[in-house]
């Protein structure tokens, strides 16, 4: 069944309609160490588009908007595999082709033995301000790696990434945490 979802959804075509997270909701779901759902609540089922026997066991990438660039995923993984949280502001795209910004915080969760067993992840509504100067960037990273073979582009977009924040003089927390109002 997770197969034939995934194949749906990739056979769905973005659209220009936007869905927006009210400001008193918060997306919630849990992940494997595979980045596998094994929780989401009602909120991301909503703005997902799928029930919720359709998203345990699916990969979280079921929602990846392709506006998305690949190596702001490749830090993300980078970040929670090796123990540390992440905040990042990512555009999802639902079941029906509609798209969504959210503000996700991902945290490793641990085993009693500190392993790690599996990632959470609470999203926010963005402010839209914040939204407008990330997609820019978005866009750039991605065209970046769509100029490219698909390893070779993630190294270039990544390598545009770290070369922006290196004009700015900062980390990467940094640099979303002054978009945060």
């Amino acid at each position: 069944m997770v197969s034939q979802i995934m194949r749906e959804h990739r056979a769905v075509k973005p659209t220009n309609n936007e869905l927006f997270l009210l400001k008193e909701e918060v997306i919630v779901s849990k992940t494997d160490t595979a980045g596998v759902i094994t929780y989401a609540n009602p909120v991301f089922c909503k703005l997902a588009g799928y029930p919720l026997h359709q998203l345990i066991g699916a990969p979280h990438n079921l929602i990846r908007h392709p506006d998305m660039p690949r190596c702001v995923f490749r830090l993300l993984w980078e970040r929670i595999s090796a123990g540390h949280e992440i905040f990042a502001f990512v555009k999802n795209m639902s079941r029906s082709g509609d798209f969504y910004w959210v503000l996700a915080h991902v945290t490793p969760t641990y085993d009693l033995n500190h392993n790690i067993i599996g990632y959470h992840s609470n999203r926010r509504s963005p402010d839209q301000k914040c939204v407008d100067t990330i997609a820019g960037i978005y866009s750039q990273l991605r065209t970046i790696e769509l100029a490219s073979e698909h390893k070779e582009g993630i190294e270039k977009s990544t390598k545009a990434l770290n070369d922006l924040l290196d004009s700015k003089n900062m980390s990467y927390d940094e640099f979303i945490f002054t978009l945060i109002p």
